[in-house]
């Protein structure tokens, strides 16, 4: 029986109250405003989207299996420009399965999809603007260096959309989007992976 929504944020929960301290700190710092960045030609439409389209993307309910990939935990922090969280806001994220495929109709790669893979899921934030996702570290895509699409949303108006990448991956400076950002915007949305207890995560903090 697949659990509800906030049980399933409190397990993925776990660090939250140390990143909290992080967050409060990069206020306090003239942080730059998170870059926008194309949706890109495969933002999956709902009617192609799982029916499970919650924060843990390598879980989907009712498949036994797990998708492939290492699988990592995506935390964030979402603030207004000011430097104020932002509370019950929606945040997406999509990316390739762990082969490069996209879950949309235009990829001539879709059909080769893992299954077991979400592709897309949503949170919440909460009342520190925290957001959290299970899923997996993203990998290559032909012509691309590995990231992560996010897009922020008040209601049904767009706030935000931009990428996330692996800091220091050797592709990045080959990435004719990545290429375009100052130093600072790349760092931005440079994502660093910490092994934290059996845990592999990252934590983000995005102004919208």
């Amino acid at each position: 029986m697949k659990q509800p929504q906030r049980s399933r944020r409190r397990l993925l929960a776990g660090a939250l109250g140390a990143l909290g301290s992080t967050a409060f700190a990069s206020k306090l710092n003239a942080a730059i405003a998170t870059p926008r960045a194309s949706e890109g030609p495969y933002y999956p439409l709902p009617n192609m989207r799982r029916a499970d389209i919650d924060n843990d993307l390598v879980k989907i309910a009712g498949v036994v299996k797990e998708a492939g990939g290492e699988i990592v935990t995506f935390r964030g922090t979402l603030f207004d420009k000011a430097g104020k969280p932002r509370i019950g806001h929606r945040v997406e994220i999509w990316q390739c399965d762990v082969d490069g495929n996209y879950m949309h109709t235009r990829d001539p790669r879709s059909v080769n999809f893992d299954p077991a893979f979400q592709g897309f899921g949503h949170d919440i934030t909460d009342e520190n603007g925290h957001f959290v996702f299970r899923t997996i570290k993203p990998t290559v895509y032909p012509g691309r260096t590995p990231h992560i699409h996010l897009k922020v949303l008040e209601g049904s108006r767009e706030l935000l959309t931009t990428q996330f990448y692996i800091k220091d991956h050797p592709n990045n400076a080959r990435d004719s989007l990545f290429r375009r950002m100052s130093a600072k915007q790349a760092d931005a949305v440079s994502m660093v992976f910490k092994k934290r207890g059996k845990e592999v995560e990252a934590s983000v903090n995005v102004y919208a």
